[in-house]
């Protein structure tokens, strides 16, 4: 153990840290030699004395390529940890030094997206031009782990139940219902009336089926005596979504905010449709324990910002 503790903090350097990270992500000798612009014997080299320091095989070598063996993954997760506080350090450094605003990487829900991220944004660049905000789009299947391996430094969408855990804190920012959106010209905007048995019979495009408003959306159904509608489109981008309201002619199921931001673009047409859903709010999620950068910082205080404005409308525009 104080053999792998020397490693891990004095033998280890950048380029062992970057060839682990590109092993991993290429799972392949000669495109990882490709990728960091050195020969494929080069390569194997700085494996070679990698798994020499730790007395360790990181990764198996076969024909199809390069595996990380569970040492391996341990070891890659501390060499992206060590990177990613590398580059945040880098950017706050050259900001100080030059006058900058940095750089903050943040990960969206499409129900943060147009009300709240964006918003958000346009507060940021008027107190500060130079500031970057790297937004990646996603769900948090696939935005969490990247929170967790420090490649973001924030996640805003909707604070899921079923990923609480200890490594993450959580601040809800406000409630966000849904609604049903159609394109302009959907047959179902001529009816007077519209039912969940006419619902039924139309294809969709919903949001993954772990999302806890896919839940809601199936129990309304069966609450109507109907069963869920079997076509479907599974979705958590916004693009995909977009697309499938307008060229499959989709009913689509989005945030209640989203829907009425796009109705005004008239991209959508929103549904005069009630639906009665327990949702966890949207909010921030970031990792407990870890430094939050000045940049990011400031992105947050927007968002927060943002998210109030939009409490008290709401609460005019219901009063």
């Amino acid at each position: 153990m104080n053999s792998i503790d020397r490693v891990l903090r004095s033998n280890l350097k950048l380029k062992h840290l970057q060839l682990l990270v590109a092993l991993d992500q290429l799972r392949h000798l000669g495109k990882t030699a490709e990728f960091l612009a050195i020969t494929q014997p080069a390569v194997s080299k700085t494996l070679a004395e990698i798994e020499r320091l730790f007395d360790l095989t990181l990764f198996t070598r076969s024909t199809r390529g390069t595996e990380p063996t569970p040492q391996g993954e341990s070891v890659v997760r501390f060499a992206r940890t060590v990177l990613s506080e590398f580059e945040r350090t880098k950017e706050d450094i050259t900001s100080a030094s030059t006058g900058a605003s940095g750089r903050t990487h943040v990960g969206a829900m499409v129900v943060a997206m147009p009300t709240l991220l964006s918003p958000a944004i346009e507060k940021v660049k008027k107190q500060a031009a130079q500031m970057r905000v790297m937004v990646e789009e996603g769900d948090l299947t696939r935005l969490l782990p990247r929170l967790r391996r420090g490649e973001l430094d924030l996640l805003v969408g909707r604070l899921e139940p079923g990923y609480a855990a200890p490594d993450l804190d959580t601040e809800p920012l406000y409630q966000e219902p849904m609604c049903l959106v159609v394109k302009p010209d959907h047959p179902l905007t001529q009816h007077k009336k519209i039912t969940w048995q006419h619902l039924a019979q139309q294809a969709w495009v919903v949001p993954p089926p772990w999302a806890s408003s896919r839940i809601k959306l199936e129990q309304t159904f069966h609450r109507h005596g109907l069963n869920p509608p079997s076509d479907l489109i599974e979705s958590a981008s916004f693009l995909a979504i977009l697309c499938a309201v307008r060229d499959q002619q989709a009913v689509g199921f989005v945030a209640h905010g989203v829907g009425q931001h796009f109705q005004k673009e008239g991209l959508f047409k929103v549904l005069p449709i009630s639906l009665s859903m327990d949702l966890p709010p949207v909010g921030l999620i970031t990792m407990r324990g870890q430094k939050i950068s000045l940049t990011t910082q400031t992105l947050m205080t927007c968002l927060r910002a943002v998210a109030k404005k939009r409490k008290s409308e709401r609460i005019r525009q219901f009063s």
